[in-house]
C-alpha cells in the first residue's frame, strides 16, 4: 500500500513535466529528417510544452527542427519561449513562418517577442506585420522599457457610459474583430476618457434594459502609460485586478493590461530576485558557455574581494592561531553560521521590499525582530558550541570564546541582513543584486573579528 501511494504521489508530480520520453523520439525523428513523426509526437503538445522542448535541446537539433517543421513554431510557442533561445529561433525561421506565427499574436505578445531582440531581428519581425498591427507595436516600442505602455494590448473593447446592456451585447455579437481574450467591458466618455469598467459575467447576467452604469466593477483603476510594470503587476495582485486599462498624459484610452500580462511580472521579478540573490543574473539552462561565464564572472569577482578583505582580518590574529592550533578549526564555523543567518534574513528583507511590505512605518520593527532572532539563535547555538568546544578541546574558556563570538555574529547578521537592503533600496540600488556582497562581507569579518579578537585577549 505504502509503494502504491509514493508511486501515485511520483505521477502527480510529474503530471506536467515534460516526457523524456518524447523528447528522445522527437530528436530521433530530427536525427532521420521524419517531419510527419516530429508532428504526430508534438500535436498532442500545448504551446508551452513545445517551447520547452526546444528549450531543452542543443543548438543544431533546434536549427535542424526549424528547417524540418517550421510551421510548428506558431506565435504562441514563441512566445513561450525564453528570449536567448527565440533570437536562435529566428535565425532559421522562414519568413512565411514567422509572418504566420507574429500575426496571429495580440500586439502586447508581439511587443514582448521583439523587444529585447537585437536591431537586426527586430526589424525582421517589424517587417512582417501587416501596417495596423505594425504600427501598434512600434508604438509601444516607443515607450520606456518595463512600462505599462510596453506591457499593454492595444486591442480592447469600449462602449459609451450611457448605453444599456442589450446595446453593448449586440455591438459585441456584430463585431467579429474581438479580442481573443478580454473580461471587461470599458465604459469611455466622448473624450475616450475610461471611467468606469463592466465585467462579461455581469453583463450577460443582466437584463437588457440595464444600464452599464448600474453594473460597473468597483475595482475600476487606471494606470499611467509610462508606469512601472512592477507596480502595475503589484497593484494586480493587491486588489485583485482581472484587467485594467491603460491612458496617456491626457487620461485617454491607449490600451489594456490584463491578468496573465501582470502575473508574468511578478514571476519574472521574483525569478529575477532569486537570480541575482546568487549573483547569477539573468541566465537560463539554454544560455551558451561564453554567456553563463560573462554574466557569472562579476560577482564572482566581487566576491573574491570580499574573500580577501575577510583573509585581511584574520592575518591580523596569525600569531594567536599558531600559537592555538584550535583556533583555525572552530572559526570557519563561527563565520558560517553568521553567513548562514545574515542570508535568511536578507532573503525575507529583500522578498518584502520587492511586495512592499517593508516599508518606512514597519522598518524599525522588522529590524528589531531579526535583531532578537539573532540574539536568540546565537544564544541557543552558543550553549551548544561552548560544549563541543570543552568536550572537544577539553578548554572551558575556549568554550566561552566560541559561544560570545557566535552570539556577536549572529545579531550582527540578522542586523546587516535587514539594514543593507534597506539602505541599497533607499539610494536607489537594486537590494537583491548587491545585498549578497555585502553582508557576506560584514558576516564573515565580524565573526572572525569577533572570535580571534577575544581569543587574543582571553586564552593567550
Amino acid at each position: 500500500m505504502v509503494e502504491d501511494e509514493v508511486t501515485s504521489e511520483e505521477t502527480r508530480e510529474d503530471d506536467y513535466a515534460l516526457d523524456d520520453r518524447v523528447v528522445t523520439s522527437v530528436l530521433m525523428a530530427i536525427a532521420t529528417g521524419d517531419g510527419d513523426r516530429v508532428r504526430t509526437l508534438l500535436e498532442p503538445l500545448h504551446a508551452a510544452d513545445i517551447a520547452d522542448l526546444l528549450e531543452q535541446i542543443d543548438h543544431g537539433p533546434r536549427r535542424d527542427f526549424i528547417l524540418l517543421v517550421p510551421d510548428l513554431v506558431d506565435g504562441e510557442v514563441l512566445s513561450e519561449i525564453t528570449d536567448s533561445v527565440r533570437e536562435d529561433l529566428l535565425d532559421f525561421l522562414p519568413r512565411e513562418a514567422l509572418s504566420q506565427a507574429v500575426n496571429d499574436l495580440d500586439s502586447d505578445d508581439v511587443v514582448d517577442l521583439v523587444e529585447y531582440l537585437d536591431e537586426e531581428q527586430q526589424q525582421q519581425v517589424l517587417d512582417v506585420l501587416a501596417g495596423p498591427e505594425r504600427l501598434a507595436v512600434e508604438q509601444a516600442l516607443s515607450y520606456p522599457e518595463e512600462s505599462a505602455g510596453r506591457l499593454m494590448q492595444r486591442e480592447v473593447v469600449i462602449a459609451p457610459e450611457h448605453w444599456n446592456v442589450g446595446q453593448a451585447i449586440d455591438h459585441l455579437r456584430a463585431h467579429e474583430d474581438l479580442p481573443e481574450q478580454f473580461y471587461h467591458v470599458i465604459l469611455v466618455d466622448p473624450r475616450l476618457k475610461p471611467v468606469a469598467y463592466v465585467s462579461l459575467g455581469r453583463l450577460l447576467g443582466s437584463r437588457r434594459e440595464a444600464r452599464l452604469a448600474e453594473i460597473t466593477e468597483d475595482s475600476f483603476r487606471t494606470f499611467r502609460v509610462d508606469q512601472d510594470e512592477g507596480d502595475i503587476a503589484y497593484a494586480f495582485n493587491q486588489y485583485h485586478l482581472i484587467s485594467a486599462p491603460v491612458v496617456d498624459d491626457n487620461d485617454r484610452l491607449v490600451g489594456v493590461i490584463t491578468i496573465d500580462d501582470a502575473m508574468i511580472v511578478l514571476d519574472e521579478e521574483a525569478e529575477e530576485d532569486i537570480l541575482r540573490l546568487a549573483g547569477v543574473g539573468e541566465g537560463t539552462l539554454s544560455d551558451r558557455v561564453v554567456e553563463t561565464t560573462r554574466r557569472r564572472f562579476p560577482w564572482l569577482a566581487v566576491n573574491l574581494v570580499t574573500a580577501i578583505l575577510a583573509s585581511m582580518v584574520i592575518s591580523l590574529f596569525d600569531e594567536a592561531i599558531a600559537g592555538l592550533v584550535a583556533l583555525a578549526v572552530l572559526m570557519p564555523i563561527v563565520a558560517s553560521m553568521g553567513g548562514n543567518a545574515g542570508t535568511q534574513s536578507l532573503t525575507v528583507a529583500v522578498r518584502a521590499i520587492a511586495t512592499k511590505d517593508l516599508t518606512g512605518a514597519n522598518v524599525w520593527r522588522v529590524i528589531r525582530r531579526e535583531v532578537l532572532v539573532g540574539l536568540v539563535n546565537g544564544v541557543i547555538f552558543a550553549v551548544v558550541m561552548g560544549v563541543v568546544g570543552v568536550i572537544w578541546f577539553g578548554s572551558p574558556m575556549l568554550g566561552v570564546v566560541i559561544a560570545v563570538a557566535m552570539v556577536i555574529n549572529l545579531v550582527v547578521a540578522g542586523l546587516a541582513g535587514t539594514v543593507i537592503p534597506v539602505v541599497l533600496e533607499r539610494i536607489g540600488v537594486d537590494p537583491a543584486l548587491a545585498s549578497g556582497a555585502f553582508v557576506t562581507t560584514v558576516t564573515d569579518v565580524v565573526g572572525f573579528f569577533a572570535f580571534l579578537g577575544l581569543a587574543s585577549v582571553i586564552l593567550l
